[in-house]
């Protein structure tokens, strides 16, 4: 798969709503993640919709270098761990997983199927006043997707509706969405004014919104800008924002690992060498091994 249609990230607002959004679709990013392990296709269209989220969320930071990381942990679970990161427009994700367990289910569990009860955590990193900002909450929610919407709602306070879809054909995977959130026209008295559930005009974006289909968000001949139109055609103002190219980032490197090895006492390192006084590094984002020399 090729084109403009993918791997890109777009920003919009509607104005007179006091709304923004973001849409993305993912194609050969998503098959070179998803490539890394020999996921069974559970596992793989839940990183594919990890994918999609990150990239959704990643999009609403602001700064050169700023990162978000998503993390869901679940002691005990069929899925143990599960991690993405946005960084500059580089995804990456890792599943663990029990592949016993999972080889017993079909392609879409639900949630709570793969992981019981687990947390999710989001965490934005802000290059540039080097603030950290994370949020923990229980993992609920049919789906990831829902999760994250909750999860704006309960530890953001930020009225967000979000719609995903994956599907994977004969030339590859493909992973579309669009996020939509109600801002605060103002403050008054530390209150805020617009950012609520019920307000008309985020009742009337989400109505918009809730026409979406799946097939429109992986569909490639479907552009993002069209796609934004096609739900917000009658408003009086759509402003978008350049498509943000999208790429597969896994950081790895001797030199990176050299410095976080660095990190550790003399007596540490020690341990960590094998035989031969070599330290071997496992990435699990791209499944690679790295031999350090300490």
């Amino acid at each position: 798969m090729s084109g403009t249609s993918f791997d890109r990230l777009l920003g919009f607002s509607l104005p007179d709503r006091h709304a923004r959004g973001r849409a993305v679709r993912l194609g050969p990013v998503l098959d070179q993640v998803l490539a890394a392990h020999d996921y069974p296709p559970a596992i793989k269209h839940l990183l594919a919709e990890a994918l999609v989220l990150t990239a959704l969320m990643g999009g609403l930071m602001k700064g050169e270098g700023s990162q978000l990381t998503m993390q869901v942990q679940a002691r005990g679970a069929i899925v143990e761990l599960l991690v993405c990161d946005f960084l500059a427009g580089a995804l990456r994700g890792y599943v663990k997983h029990d592949p016993a367990r999972i080889d017993e289910l079909g392609i879409k569990p639900s949630l709570g199927t793969l992981f019981g009860e687990g947390s999710l955590t989001i965490t934005f990193d802000m290059a540039p006043t080097g603030q950290r900002y994370q949020g923990v909450v229980p993992l609920e929610g049919h789906s990831l997707t829902a999760a994250i919407e909750r999860y704006f709602a309960r530890s953001e306070q930020v009225p967000t509706l979000i719609r995903t879809s994956v599907a994977a054909g004969s030339a590859g995977s493909v992973g579309g969405g669009v996020l939509l959130q109600h801002l605060p026209e103002g403050e008054k008295g530390g209150a805020r004014l617009h950012a609520r559930e019920d307000h008309p005009d985020w009742e009337h974006v989400t109505v918009l919104a809730g026409t979406i289909g799946d097939e429109e968000l992986t569909d490639p001949e479907l552009s993002l800008e069209a796609l934004v139109w096609r739900l917000f055609h009658e408003e009086r103002e759509v402003r978008s924002e350049p498509g943000l190219p999208l790429s597969r980032g896994c950081r790895c490197s001797i030199e990176h690992f050299e410095d976080i090895l660095a990190r550790f006492s003399k007596g540490d390192r020690r341990e960590m060498r094998d035989a031969n006084g070599i330290i071997l590094v496992d990435c699990a984002f791209c499944a690679r091994e790295f031999p350090i020399q300490d």
